[in-house]
């Protein structure tokens, strides 16, 4: 018998009589018979002894908090039971990854904006890296080149992230 002379949840739900070695008493306490009906009623009695019977004690307790949970979600979610909630929560998961890539790409676009531009020299330091190859003239050329080049990535970048600065279109991205 469960707790002192009372029988256990799942005896006083099938209307018997509780035996001393009752293998739902530790399980199936008498003050909480909700636990054992929901569990019944989705998985039978017969079959939630056969299972308990086949395990060693000390894996009882889990597999009964295993039972009563998945019995819980397939009454909540019949179809899926337990692993629409583990894809639901899967799902939530990866939009609020969404979410903070976004949001940490604005914060870099905004550090990008206020961070000052350092102004690049035109001409390299000639005096000290002279090659026969190469001529002053062909330095500043390929300097302009780089700092042109600079420049225009510098306004895209500020540019495309004026986007995300309207707070109506924002907002739509964390809907």
């Amino acid at each position: 018998m469960g707790t002192g002379s009372s029988p256990c949840a799942s005896c006083k739900l099938l209307r018997r009589r509780c035996a001393k070695d009752c293998i739902f008493a530790p399980y199936f306490p008498p003050d909480d018979p909700h636990k054992f009906a929901i569990v019944h009623k989705v998985f039978g009695a017969s079959n939630v002894s056969k299972m308990l019977q086949e395990l060693p004690i000390q894996q009882r307790a889990d597999a009964v908090s295993s039972l009563v949970y998945e019995a819980n979600a397939r009454v909540r979610d019949p179809v899926y039971g337990c692993v629409g909630a583990i894809s639901f929560l899967q799902n939530q998961v990866s939009q609020l990854q969404m979410q903070l890539a976004v949001a940490q790409a604005e914060i870099l676009c905004i550090q990008m904006q206020q961070e000052p531009v350092p102004s690049l020299p035109t001409t390299l330091m000639e005096s000290e890296d002279k090659s026969p190859f190469s001529t002053s003239n062909s330095n500043s050329i390929n300097n302009n080149n780089f700092n042109n080049n600079l420049q225009q990535y510098l306004s895209f970048a500020s540019s495309s992230s004026s986007i995300m600065q309207d707070p109506v279109k924002r907002e739509s991205l964390w809907t």
